[in-house]
């Protein structure tokens, strides 16, 4: 996974934080997590596509939430960033080197390591799907209790 999933995330739960009656520009988001405004908003407008932000245009425009965090999950933002494709993709090797010459009806059930791989997965997914951001706000709230606090008086100075 890459990590604009990761500062996708942070973003989202920033704009919650700073709840601000603007949106936020792709500079000042940027700055603010000290990225290249160019890479963090090919991430954004995944995010729009995917309809967890909105976008303004112009001077005063930028993004802001489509949604509240606890109708985005962590598989929202998975999925807006990395594409709905399965992680794993099986490539059937078995039917190379030793296997080559295995009769056609050893390969009649599912490879082995795919069937293993497509459980995890789908159990990878299936935790995120139950996983909201608001949920991961809560966690961070309760090791930072004064987080969102700092971050509005973040937004506020800069």
């Amino acid at each position: 996974m890459n990590e604009g999933v990761e500062w996708a995330a942070h973003v989202l739960l920033l704009l919650d934080w700073v709840d601000s009656d603007r949106p936020m520009s792709t500079t000042r988001l940027a700055a603010g997590y000290e990225l290249p405004p160019p890479y963090l908003n090919k991430q954004l407008q995944a995010l729009v596509r995917a309809g967890l932000l909105t976008s303004t245009p112009g001077a005063r425009g930028g993004f802001r939430l489509a949604r509240p965090l606890d109708k985005i999950t962590l598989m929202d933002v998975v999925t807006a960033i990395e594409g709905p494709d399965e992680a794993f993709r099986c490539t059937e090797i078995r039917r190379h080197g030793p296997g080559r010459d295995a009769p056609e009806r050893v390969y009649d059930s599912p490879c082995a390591v795919n069937a293993a791989m497509r459980r995890a997965e789908l159990a990878w997914r299936q935790a995120l799907a139950e996983q909201t951001l608001a949920d991961v706000q809560a966690e961070a709230e309760a090791h930072a209790p004064r987080l969102g606090e700092q971050l509005r008086a973040w937004h506020e100075r800069t």
